[in-house]
C-alpha cells in the first residue's frame, strides 16, 4: 500500500507564516495588502496563481513570488507547526504503507520543515513545485511522486489532502482520494470529489487501515 499526503493543512500548520509572507511582500513591493481571508482561500495553489488571483498584473508576479520566498525561508521554521495528531499519523501508516509528500509548496523548503519536525525519515519521495510542470490539480505530482518510488503497479494507493485541489488531482491519477478537514478546504467542496472525507490525517490513515 502507498499513502500519499499533501503537506499545508494536511500535516501542517504554516497559515501564520504564509500569510506574513504575502504581507511581507506587498509591502516590500509598494502595493496595497491584500486581505488575509482571500489569500487563505487560495492556499494549496502555486505561488504564482496565488499572486494572480491576488490581482497582481503579470509583470510583477515573478517579482512578488521572490520576495515572498525570500521571506519564507527566514521565519517558516519557527512560524509553522505540525497539526494535531499529524505526527501520530504519519508514525502509524508508516507501519502499514510506504509514504511520500505531493505539494504545491518547494520541495527544497518542505523538505527543510520535515527534517526541523523529524519526520522527513518516514516518507521515500518528496514531490514539490519545482519538480514538476504541471502543480496539483493536474495529476502529474502524484505521477512524479509513484515513479520515484516504483514498484507500485496492482498496489492501493491513497492520496490524503485539505483541498479539493488534492483529490481532483488523485482522481486524474487515478488513485483514491482523501479528504480531510483540518485545512482550508470547505467540507461540502472535499464531498464533491470524494466519498472519503475524514477529520484529520489520523482518523484518515485509521479508515484506510481497516
Amino acid at each position: 500500500m502507498i499513502i500519499l499526503f499533501d503537506l499545508d493543512g494536511t500535516l501542517i500548520d504554516s497559515t501564520d507564516a504564509i500569510l506574513y509572507c504575502f504581507a511581507n511582500s506587498f509591502e516590500k513591493a509598494g502595493l496595497e495588502k491584500r486581505d488575509d481571508e482571500k489569500v487563505k482561500s487560495l492556499i494549496g495553489y502555486p505561488l504564482d496563481i496565488m499572486y494572480s488571483e491576488l490581482g497582481v498584473e503579470e509583470g510583477r508576479v515573478w517579482e512578488m513570488v521572490d520576495l515572498y520566498k525570500s521571506c519564507y525561508r527566514k521565519i517558516s521554521k519557527q512560524m509553522t507547526t505540525m497539526l494535531p495528531n499529524a505526527k501520530e499519523a504519519i508514525e502509524e501508516a508508516s507501519k502499514f504503507a510506504r509514504l511520500g509528500i505531493v505539494t504545491t509548496k518547494t520541495a527544497r523548503y518542505s523538505r527543510e520543515l520535515l527534517e526541523h519536525m523529524e519526520v522527513m525519515e518516514y516518507f521515500e519521495v518528496l514531490v514539490g513545485r519545482e519538480d514538476v510542470e504541471n502543480p496539483k490539480p493536474h495529476y502529474e505530482p502524484i505521477q512524479k511522486a509513484l515513479e520515484k518510488m516504483g514498484d507500485f503497479e496492482g498496489k492501493k494507493i491513497f492520496m490524503i489532502g485539505d483541498t479539493k485541489l488534492d483529490l481532483i488531482c488523485a482522481k486524474d491519477a487515478g488513485v483514491i482520494g482523501v479528504g480531510v478537514k483540518c485545512g482550508c478546504g470547505e467540507e461540502s467542496e472535499l464531498r464533491e470529489y470524494s466519498e472519503f472525507v475524514y477529520g484529520d490525517s489520523l482518523e484518515a490513515v485509521r479508515k484506510i487501515k481497516v
